[in-house]
């Protein structure tokens, strides 16, 4: 069943479901959703981003080459990008909660036991394992969140929920600058593991599903009614039939992909993949290089672990990003923030001999680079109908991780051809500028999309 586009009703039992969201303050009910979501979202950078935390140690203990490194490094981006275009369209045809559940539970099993590898082997494989629970949760967490906000929030809400991404991925640096040397690399793992354990339980119990999701597939009124009087209260007591419009161009007789690839969208879709995937060439060339390539610069392991986490902690400002988009044109707004990065990933790269400036191009790159990139997921989630969001928002995800792919390979190769270290930052500028001219190209091919 598709979604149902009709008039504001008159008739006081029915009741459309996002005029009930956007009529009513935000409620502690959603801020528990907004709670659980974003602690999905952080567990799934803090152990996206464990692996390059523990890779000076795992060339210590195991005796592997920096070039070596680059598969177990992209083995759980390979499951990122699998179970993140698996995922979407599971979750469009059965939906957001059992899929979250479920892949809650992978990745944490998968942690947990990649804390028990003995060789790179069985660590890569486990790591592409515990992708594929982080994949498949990320886009359906940013999907149910932004399906319970109001339409005045709804960007500056899910930024600030994706938020958790490069938050949990700055905590990680911290953590991991303390815990590797008092109990190993292997207590990051088992952290990462354990701490999604207790998460799939508080999901299982506290989670709704999707109300919008419920009303596209003509679930009964009083399972609707049942999370709607959690935030609206008597105002929903006596409807007896939920409704929803969509602002975005309804494809009938679509799945989720089919939406996303139809005519209307074709051409937003490819130009969003473009953008994410040249943005996560940035994030992860770093994030899983930075310790070593700063430790080569001369900095002490420690240093350069916490110098590295400096660059996610940033991303806190998709908070101004998404209360930017909620007002003025999404697109453009992004599309800046990606020439930005560009120009600061190049700053990185000038201020080798200077730890004090390196701290501060660190961080002012992470700040813009992240926000950018956290602001993405609801731009995707804005571009598309009910009918197809999770399917779009997840292939958004999951070819981008294949852009962290890249990015880990990238950096490996550079080095492998001795490029200094102004050199390797300068080339890892330029996705920046691609990234700036796609989201240019989708606003020309859909000016509505983001006004």
């Amino acid at each position: 069943m598709t979604s149902q586009t009709i008039s504001p009703a008159t008739d006081a039992t029915v009741a459309n479901v996002q005029t009930v969201l956007n009529d009513h303050p935000f409620s502690g009910f959603q801020w528990v959703i907004f709670a659980l979501c974003f602690f999905i979202v952080l567990l799934d950078g803090f152990d996206t981003s464990a692996i390059g935390y523990i890779a000076p140690s795992l060339i210590t203990e195991w005796g592997v080459a920096k070039p070596d490194l680059a598969p177990v490094l992209s083995a759980a981006l390979f499951g990122l990008a699998g179970g993140a275009m698996g995922s979407g369209p599971l979750a469009d045809r059965f939906g957001r909660k059992a899929v979250l559940v479920g892949s809650v539970l992978v990745f944490a099993i998968a942690c947990l036991a990649s804390g028990y590898s003995h060789d790179i082997q069985t660590l890569t494989a486990l790591r592409f394992v515990t992708g594929l629970g982080l994949g498949a949760a990320m886009p359906n967490a940013v999907t149910l969140m932004s399906e319970y906000c109001p339409d005045s929030r709804r960007a500056m809400l899910t930024n600030a929920m994706f938020c958790g991404f490069p938050l949990g991925a700055a905590f990680g640096g911290f953590l991991a600058a303390w815990m590797i040397p008092h109990f190993g690399w292997r207590s990051v793992l088992h952290l990462g593991g354990l701490a999604p354990l207790v998460l799939a339980v508080l999901l299982l119990l506290l989670l709704p599903e999707s109300v919008r999701y419920m009303v596209a597939k003509g679930y009964a009124a009083d399972r609707i009614r049942k999370p709607l009087a959690r935030i609206a209260g008597h105002a929903v007591q006596n409807v007896q039939r939920f409704v929803m419009t969509e602002n975005k161009a309804a494809v009938e007789g679509k799945s989720g992909m089919g939406v996303v690839l139809s005519s209307q969208y074709r051409v937003g879709s490819v130009m969003l993949w473009i953008a994410y995937f040249m943005g996560l060439v940035i994030f992860y060339a770093l994030m899983n290089w930075m310790p070593v390539l700063f430790k080569e610069g001369g900095l002490d392991p420690k240093t350069a672990t916490l110098v590295a986490a400096l660059f996610p902690l940033g991303g806190v400002g998709a908070v101004f990003f998404g209360w930017l988009m909620d007002r003025f044109n999404a697109n453009r707004i992004i599309a800046i923030g990606y020439a930005l990065t560009a120009v600061s990933i190049w700053w990185i790269g000038q201020e080798a001999g200077s730890l004090g400036w390196l701290v501060v191009s660190v961080f002012v790159a992470g700040t813009i680079m992240n926000t950018a990139q956290s602001s993405m997921p609801a731009l995707a989630a804005a571009f598309y109908p009910t009918s197809g969001r999770a399917t779009g928002v997840a292939w958004m995800l999951g070819i981008g991780r294949f852009g962290g792919i890249a990015g880990s390979f990238l950096v490996a190769e550079l080095t492998a051809r001795q490029l200094g270290f102004s050199q390797i930052f300068s080339v890892v500028a330029i996705p920046g500028l691609i990234a700036t001219a796609a989201l240019v190209i989708k606003q020309l091919a859909s000016p509505r999309a983001a006004d």
